[in-house]
């Protein structure tokens, strides 16, 4: 069996593992930009017990800006964004792989063995790897949706502080 499934992989295969390991670095990297944005985050939001993790949050939250809080939540969107749709194109590699494999029957029908399990190892390898990114992709969803909640919430403070403080200000006047 093992011998079927490694037959193809000096054919089309080689491209699904390239693609693979391609989504495993934007993963990575995607989880990496996630991860940074949630600890950035997460004293921000969620206001501690203790007084020295209360001072911690203080201090995080006048060190934030919304600049640096946007880019952040735009590059963690953007690789999301790029480790999404390079998890989608996995079946569709399988099957062209399949009908590249299939196709090439009919110009060589001495090899149809060969060609017919190149054809299988192909939809094989696309359905393999669509499952394992879609399995990292529950990983990775969860913490974006919170990150995008966070930063949505902080952002919203901000603001009513900013409108409230301008108020302050114009009646000082």
């Amino acid at each position: 069996m093992f011998k079927v499934i490694f037959s193809n992989i000096a054919g089309f295969d080689a491209i699904i593992f390239l693609v693979a390991i391609a989504n495993a670095i934007v993963f990575y990297f995607a989880y990496g930009a996630a991860d940074n944005l949630y600890k950035k985050m997460h004293l921000t939001v969620f206001v501690p017990d203790n007084d020295f993790s209360k001072a911690q949050a203080e201090l995080a939250v006048k060190e934030l800006t919304e600049t640096e809080l946007t880019a952040m939540r735009t590059k963690s969107a953007k690789l999301y964004s790029v480790f999404m749709n390079l998890t989608g194109i996995f079946p569709l590699l399988g099957i062209l792989g399949t009908v590249a494999s299939l196709l090439s029957i009919m110009d060589n029908s001495a090899d149809i063995t060969g060609n017919f399990y190149a054809a299988l190892t192909s939809t094989f390898w696309g359905l393999v790897f669509a499952i394992i990114f879609k399995l990292l992709d529950g990983v990775i969803s969860a913490r974006i949706e919170d990150n995008e909640k966070t930063v949505a919430l902080f952002l919203e403070r901000n603001w009513a502080e900013r409108k409230e403080k301008g108020a302050e200000d114009k009646q000082a006047v």
